[in-house]
């Protein structure tokens, strides 16, 4: 069946899914009869390799997907395969026949273009490995791996264990003062607070003989709690040099491709450790799991370079003044560090979670993988289709590609069967019949353009799969886009409740929370624009079909602190018109008028990241969290205007009379300024006070304090 060029292969599975071929082809705008297999990956696979002709084949199957690719790859097609779930996803469920609208939108969906590529990020690892822990455990393994990579070992402790009969890998000791970097390029410091060095140490023993309290074993270190300081080992050690009591060690630090820390405690405390760095603790299961994995990270690789960063509207600082630090607060890899006034990402330590872009109210901070224009495009075609097929009161179910993919999966294998069931029910009741999933690589990067967008392009409600895998700030985070979110929507009628996290470790919590749901309100005629990639237009197009669809419009809506949208109020009895505060907004929403001294705001311009209110000196500046509505929100309103000031000498206006009442009234008593004469040349524009200068010889420069002491 061809779809938008493409051939669709759909299956049954052995009966267990109740399809409707013609209502399916007529939802699919299907210019053929549909064929439902109901064995494709066992008697009918036959119809697959006939489809392989065809350039692009989609199959309704992700189950026999590696079947199906290597039946593929024996016919040597080039045929482009896409799979897609309709079985756990819909079909396997207690409103299966029902499903019908949802498994039209999500063949639709498959049939979108590929997303384009994105840049990449790339690693190269020779298998340097440091080994940091206890002697017992951190020697046990450098012997293991060993033959395999190139090990190095730190000893942070001398319980027990023996240094290997022959010297085959470097050994340290000391105090890890610092572990950082990524995959290929991490630098480790330490400081050695043992008296005796192993690199310099022969492992002779002649210490351990000569030691009469036992406290030196063969991990050659010196137990500090049993010496007494008797020094025999000094002795003992003679012309090798190796001990030393009163050694005031430097810093040491070496750089390797990989860090095994077997430290009681992470050396990295992180949420998202950094990759090539594994910590499993003190469990021999965990431990033998991160060598495994530390083993195949030897040679090159590559991953998306998953945000994009524009400092030309980051709000993050100006002039050394901070106003937003939120993506350098949700980060949880470490990833996002202050560069004067703007940040910097490392994308080797971005591990994809796009919480960044999430929390950024300018959209400096993009996710890009895959870019919100993208992911706009897939839910648009997935509400679309599902509306035109029938479908009502549409649920997003947002969910990651692991964790949250297996939960989904796993209700519908929890639920009833089809006709070969015979009515019996299984387990569970599956997915509700209007519940969509929707799958993203990190739930974190699921932002208010997209949850107003799916409001606005008909989704009665979009539910966010947590599995307990994320970090708090991201949950945190996400709970506060979706309350403001939730605040306008309820403020413009559309009752309900429309955005909220599922917090659901297995899939039996996560079905009783999905089949608890009510519907919520949303728009009667779906919107037709697509998501931009810049963020604040998508939430204006978003935003101004909300409103004028609302049940119950309105003009400002009030939200809380930290919200994106809002205004700003200024006290005219303190503001001077310095116009420090244009110079420090980063989105052009304070702006200057070219005739007459006046502060111009354009609110819907304004992400309140407060620079203005940081900036300004006299403290005259406030957020007032809001969304205005009205068609003034686009057009510049002025905040306050004052009369100019003219120049006492020429007559030319050169500032604002508030400012000069207030720069007279702090330095009149300055002793720069003795006389009115001098505080009158303040009164004067730039060229006129040098020309009083120059007039006035009288009057001290500093040539002439030049030679004095």
């Amino acid at each position: 069946m061809a779809l938008e060029g493409k051939t669709l292969k759909v299956c049954s599975c052995n009966g267990t899914i109740p399809l409707d071929a013609k209502r399916l082809a007529h939802a699919l705008k299907a210019g053929q009869p549909l064929i439902v297999h109901r064995e494709l990956c066992r008697k009918e696979t036959g119809a697959f390799q006939a489809a392989l002709a065809d350039p692009d084949v989609i199959v309704a199957c992700t189950q026999e997907a590696p079947l199906f690719s290597e039946l593929a790859e024996t016919a040597e097609s080039k045929a482009s395969l896409r799979f897609v779930n309709i079985r756990e996803a819909a079909g396997w469920s207690e409103e299966g026949s029902a499903a019908m609208p949802k498994i039209a939108a999500l063949l639709a969906a498959a049939a979108l273009p590929e997303p384009e590529p994105v840049p990449v990020v790339t690693y190269k690892s020779g298998g340097q490995l440091l080994i940091i822990g206890p002697s017992d455990a951190a020697i046990d393994w450098a012997e293991r791996l060993a033959g395999s990579l190139d090990v190095s070992v730190l000893l942070t402790s001398a319980n027990r264990g023996e240094l290997p009969a022959e010297r085959k890998y470097p050994v340290w000791s000391g105090r890890v003062l610092k572990v950082s970097g990524w995959l290929g390029a991490f630098e480790v410091e330490w400081q050695q607070d043992n008296p005796i060095d192993l690199e310099i140490c022969t492992r002779c023993n002649a210490c351990v003989r000569a030691c009469p309290e036992n406290a030196i074993d063969f991990t050659y270190q010196i137990d500090l709690e049993k010496c007494k300081a008797h020094r025999q080992c000094v002795k003992a050690c003679g012309e090798i040099g190796a001990i030393d009591f009163s050694r005031a060690a430097a810093p040491r630090k070496e750089s390797f491709d990989l860090v095994l820390d077997l430290s009681r405690e992470p050396l990295v405390r992180l949420h998202d450790a950094p990759q090539g760095y594994a910590a499993p603790g003190a469990d021999p299961l965990e431990q033998a799991l991160a060598a495994r994995n530390l083993v195949a990270l030897v040679g090159e690789f590559e991953k998306p370079r998953f945000t994009q960063y524009r400092e030309r509207i980051c709000a993050h600082g100006r002039s050394g003044k901070i106003g937003c630090t939120k993506c350098l607060d949700v980060c949880s890899t470490g990833a996002i560090l202050e560069d004067g006034d703007y940040v910097k990402v490392e994308p080797h330590l971005c591990t994809g979670c796009g919480g960044c872009a999430t929390v950024c109210p300018s959209g400096a901070m993009t996710y890009a993988y895959p870019r919100i224009p993208d992911l706009g495009i897939r839910l648009k075609a997935l509400l679309s289709t599902y509306r035109e097929a029938g479908g009502e009161n549409a649920c997003i179910l947002v969910h990651d590609l692991e964790a949250g993919q297996n939960l989904v999966r796993a209700i519908g294998r929890r639920a009833g069967f089809g006709d070969r069931g015979l009515g019996r029910k299984g387990a569970g009741r599956g997915l509700p019949a209007r519940v969509i999933p929707f799958e993203c690589f990190h739930v974190a990067s699921i932002g208010m353009d997209l949850l107003l967008g799916a409001l606005a392009y008909g989704a009665s409600q979009v539910r966010v799969l947590a599995t307990g895998r994320e970090a708090d700030g991201y949950l945190a985070a996400l709970r506060q886009q979706m309350g403001y979110a939730q605040s306008i929507v309820s403020a413009l009628g559309y009752e309900g409740d429309h955005f909220a996290l599922i917090e659901a470790g297995d899939a039996p919590a996560l079905e009783a929370s999905l089949w608890k749901l009510e519907p919520a309100r949303t728009v009667d005629k779906p919107a037709t624009f697509n998501l931009s990639p810049e963020k604040r237009t998508s939430l204006d197009f978003a935003l101004d079909h909300l409103a004028r669809q609302a049940p119950k419009p309105q003009e400002a809506i009030r939200l809380s602190a930290g919200a994106p949208f809002g205004a700003l109020l200024v006290n005219k009895d303190t503001c001077t018109l310095c116009k420090a505060c244009i110079g420090a907004c980063p989105e052009s929403a304070l702006l200057d008028a070219p005739d007459y001294p006046r502060l111009r705001f354009i609110e819907r311009n304004c992400v309140q990241c407060g620079l203005c209110v940081n900036t300004c000196p006299e403290d005259a500046i406030r957020l007032e969290p809001r969304l205005l509505l009205t068609a003034q929100a686009k057009e510049p309103v002025t905040l306050n205007e004052a009369e100019p000031f003219n120049c006492v000498r020429c007559g030319k206006p050169f500032g604002t009379k508030p400012m000069v009442d207030n720069m007279l009234g702090k330095l009149g008593a300055h002793s720069m300024f003795p006389d009115a004469g001098h505080l009158r040349r303040l009164q004067m524009c730039a060229d006129c006070r040098v020309v009083d200068m120059m007039e006035n010889k009288g009057e001290a420069s500093i040539f002439d304090y030049i030679g004095r002491k």
